[in-house]
């Protein structure tokens, strides 16, 4: 099974995940954002959780966390604040 290292926005060491879970995760985090324009974090996690309830092997909070993280390391993704929450929207 292939894995893939996750980057962190800070320059911390991202864990090792299985690259068809990131994949899986990546494109509905991204299409998610995309529809909303900009989102909450928690929405985007309980929205993905939504989407991948029946079709997920573990937490996908968790999941939702550390794929986020790696997308706003790799510019994909930015977060800023609004309303005293964290928010997402896809990188400008």
């Amino acid at each position: 099974m292939e894995r893939i290292q996750l980057l962190h926005p800070e320059g911390k060491k991202g864990s090792h995940i299985v690259k068809a879970k990131y994949d899986v995760m990546k494109e509905v985090m991204l299409e998610t954002i995309t529809d909303y324009e900009e989102i909450a974090f928690k929405e985007l996690a309980n929205v993905i959780n939504e989407k991948l309830r029946d079709k997920w092997e573990g937490s996908v909070t968790w999941y939702v966390t550390a794929v986020k993280l790696d997308l706003e390391a790799r510019g994909l993704i930015e977060r800023f604040a609004k309303d005293r929450q964290q928010y997402i929207r896809i990188a400008r």
